[in-house]
């Protein structure tokens, strides 16, 4: 067993998967506290968690809810976030299963996470593994985190009294800041950025995110279609 865990450490690929499914653990507590706070239960919560499984879109969805939006709002802008996993998982088809039920399975754990770690190996054989061990840890270590975030959520009450209202933004900031380093990417962040920030004022909460998702991908297909 010793043999087998030195091993599984010394292999780049395996580790680090595993370290980053721990490290999205911790944004699995905030937002198990963050959803308490936004009125959801523990039960809700947990299924989001488990079957969502999506930290941009369930950041958003209960952010919108806890901002007091409406309900639409928040699944239309749930559902453009996730949309990226789409283009994910055509860059995985060579590794994923053939048959149905294993396709099912690692459709759940085509996540940010799984599909970087995988898409970075040399190798096929690498490529799979690391898409398995990352997708495994992260979905194991996410939805303990948002376990306890639950129960933490209950002791603290209102997040703001602790700066835990911070947590959102932040998280979801530290999603979007590797995805921007292209130009066109950064000129589309901003421009739904701007958009969002304008429309405030003027429309119901939940809406200016929704606004400014809509507008950040029709303007980015633009930007691709002028390469």
């Amino acid at each position: 067993m010793a043999k087998r865990l030195r091993a599984f450490w010394y292999q780049e690929h395996k580790r680090d998967g595993f370290l980053l499914g721990l490290a999205v653990g911790s944004f699995g507590i905030t937002f198990g506290v963050l959803a308490n706070s936004a009125g959801l239960s523990g039960p809700k919560a947990l299924t989001m968690s488990l079957l969502v499984f999506t930290g941009a879109s369930q950041f958003a969805a209960v952010g919108i809810a806890n901002s007091g939006g409406e309900p639409l709002s928040a699944l239309g802008t749930a559902l453009l976030l996730s949309a990226r996993n789409c283009a994910y998982a055509l860059s995985l088809a060579q590794i994923l299963p053939q048959k149905t039920g294993g396709r099912l399975l690692a459709a759940q754990l085509v996540i940010d996470e799984s599909a970087a770690m995988s898409n970075a190996q040399s190798s096929p054989q690498d490529a799979k593994e690391a898409f398995w061990i990352t997708g495994l840890s992260v979905f194991v270590f996410w939805n303990t985190g948002t376990l306890v975030g639950v129960f933490i959520g209950e002791v603290v009450g209102n997040p703001q009294q602790w700066g835990l209202d911070a947590a959102f933004p932040a998280a979801f900031l530290a999603l979007l800041l590797p995805h921007v380093r292209e130009k066109e990417k950064l000129r589309t962040a901003l421009l739904g950025a701007v958009i969002a920030v304008a429309t405030i004022p003027f429309v119901p909460s939940g809406l200016p995110v929704l606004f400014a998702a809509l507008s950040a991908v029709a303007f980015f297909g633009l930007e691709i279609r002028k390469r």
